[in-house]
């Protein structure tokens, strides 16, 4: 039922506590975990110009390194793994890649307080409106 999981970061500890989550049921599932992490790149848009390039290659290392640290968990479960790290609105590419990976669950966090979801809006709560496969997601508390 479910040979690929997706498993969305950004890197934050609560990350990480997502991801003990996603690796239990792909390990339980013998599934492949896929691992994404999305450049916001609305983050951009009050940058002057000639900083863009630069903060967009810190924002894209930081991403980078996030997806290796959960691939290289993964990997110490004997997790079979795929990655990825994209640049755009979070909410979109998870799903463009949900449909592009033939992806069967989603695994990701929520976070952030009613301010900043009334502001940018939550990637996890358009994800779970639009997505075309399950979705879990795992709250700060957890």
């Amino acid at each position: 039922m479910f040979d690929r999981i997706l498993f969305p970061t950004d890197g934050t500890d609560h990350s990480q506590k997502v991801l003990q989550y996603a690796l239990d049921i792909a390990e339980t599932r013998d599934a492949t975990l896929h691992v994404l992490s999305v450049v916001d790149d609305r983050a951009f848009l009050t940058l002057d110009d000639d900083r863009v390039e630069t903060v967009r290659h810190e924002l894209e290392e930081e991403a980078l390194a996030a997806v290796d640290e959960a691939v290289t968990t993964a990997d110490g479960h004997e997790i079979e793994t795929a990655s990825d790290v994209d640049v755009g609105n979070p909410s979109e590419a998870i799903l463009d890649y949900i449909d592009e990976a033939d992806i069967d669950l989603v695994v990701m966090g929520t976070s952030g307080g009613s301010y900043e979801r009334n502001i940018v809006g939550s990637v996890s709560q358009r994800v779970v409106e639009q997505s075309p496969v399950p979705v879990m997601t795992v709250g700060l508390d957890a």
